[in-house]
């Protein structure tokens, strides 16, 4: 009877449960049932590739066709130098943790923007739908960037916009947007609607003819504009259209046949940049908007000496950066900025050098004055004397010069004298060449 007892205890041992699991005690790396001991692949559309689990790069694949399988996971997409003809809203809905999106230089055209394209995609701050081969966009869809509360940078340059593609909707949600581009398009006004939050506005190389204050009033936290190569012309930029601009830093205007400086200017403007205009007079309060200048750029205007006011440029005190090349001057303006770092005068009219002009220009580290009509002679004596900071240097020559020596010139004709000051050997360097 012993032994049948032992077997049946043996059984019962056998069929009762084990102790429970300790908590922690589990052996994490230890595949269980059913599992594999290597990680699951990660998906990653053919011919792409997945640096990271957050990222898809699928640049320049030459598709045609959306990529359907993308992980929902993806936070930054690339679909840039492909063929892609349109935006398959059951696909991109998928990826609602998008973060950057970047379409640059595709085939998409309006058509091939849905409205409700990027609806799902809350989460973006970076859209790139630029350089579409044959600009095809016209248009942005009402709507379509009305859930982008976190955009940051928006890029549409070299499209086909117009200003019936866009409406006064288009941008007035995007609360974060800092960054938008919208050069190379076809726009004649600046758009409606723009958010409090834009630091820079990029509107190159449009059509636009005329800048409506109105359309300014909710973009107030703009610091850069860029309007070059338009259309405005004499009266495009009337004065105060760009006050309610009150923190305005950078103001381009490059190309947009301008014949006077614009008045009523932003009072912060830090740098204005006008070369390639038609501006002939630079009267005595032109300037007198904006006292905080610190560069300004005039080359290639029409301006002649007798028309620039010799008061023109006396309450520019933080001026450091003065271009007036390529202009018709024959002389040195008078009242220059004392605190000014580089003139350049280059490619002007320029006939004699008086030291008069350049008196109290301590701080003058470069001084332009290549391909003028200086001669011997034409240089008066005691001109370099106040320049504590300048280099002089030409093509054909190449020596030193005591302190207070008077003019280098040493040919009759100046094709290239650039000017500064070397405080460690004490001596003014004439290098010609």
């Amino acid at each position: 009877m012993g032994r049948p007892t032992q077997w049946l205890s043996l059984l019962l041992f056998l069929l009762l449960p084990g102790p429970l699991p300790v908590a922690g005690m589990e052996d994490a790396a230890f595949p269980h049932l059913g599992e594999s001991s290597q990680p699951p692949p990660r998906a990653c559309p053919p011919r792409c590739s997945c640096p990271r689990v957050d990222t898809v790069d699928c640049d320049g694949l030459d598709l045609r066709v959306f990529p359907d399988n993308i992980t929902r996971a993806a936070q930054h997409l690339s679909l840039q130098n492909n063929q892609l003809q349109e935006l398959p809203y059951n696909e991109l809905s998928r990826l609602s943790g998008l973060r950057t999106l970047n379409l640059h230089n595709n085939l998409i055209s309006s058509e091939g923007l849905p409205d409700e394209a990027f609806e799902s995609l809350t989460q973006l701050q970076h859209i790139y739908v630029a350089h579409n081969k044959n600009n095809l966009i016209s248009k942005v869809p009402r709507g379509a960037l009305s859930r982008q509360t976190q955009l940051r940078e928006l890029y549409l340059q070299h499209n086909q916009l117009t200003d019936s593609g866009l409406d006064a909707t288009t941008f007035s949600k995007l609360h974060s947007l800092e960054y938008l581009d919208l050069s190379h398009n076809q726009l004649t006004t600046v758009p409606a609607g723009l958010p409090r939050t834009l630091a820079i506005l990029h509107l190159g190389r449009n059509r636009i003819r005329q800048v409506e204050a109105a359309r300014l009033h909710g973009a107030r936290g703009l610091r850069y504009l860029l309007l070059q190569h338009n259309q405005l012309g004499s009266s495009g930029l009337p004065a105060g259209a760009l006050r309610p601009l009150r923190g305005l830093h950078t103001l381009h205007l490059y190309g947009n046949g301008l014949d006077r400086v614009p008045l009523a200017l932003p009072r912060r403007l830090r740098a204005l940049v006008l070369p390639h205009n038609h501006v002939a007079t630079l009267g005595a309060r032109d300037l007198a908007a904006t006292p905080g200048l610190m560069e300004l750029n005039l080359a290639y205007n029409r301006l002649t000496s007798a028309r620039v006011h010799h008061r023109a440029f006396r309450r520019l005190r933080t001026l450091r950066s003065l271009d007036l090349a390529g202009n018709q001057l024959t002389r040195l303006p008078m009242g220059l900025p004392t605190g000014l770092h580089t003139l350049r005068l280059q490619r002007n009219q320029l006939r004699m050098l008086e030291p008069e002009p350049l008196t109290g220009l301590d701080q003058l580290q470069e001084l332009s004055l290549a391909h003028n009509r200086l001669r011997v002679g034409d240089i008066g004596p005691g001109t370099w004397h106040e320049l504590q900071a300048l280099q002089v240097r030409h093509r054909l020559v190449s020596h030193t010069l005591p302190r207070a020596s008077p003019s280098p010139c040493l040919h009759c004709h100046i094709p290239n004298i650039l000017v500064s000051w070397s405080s460690n050997q004490n001596k003014k360097m004439v290098r010609v060449g």
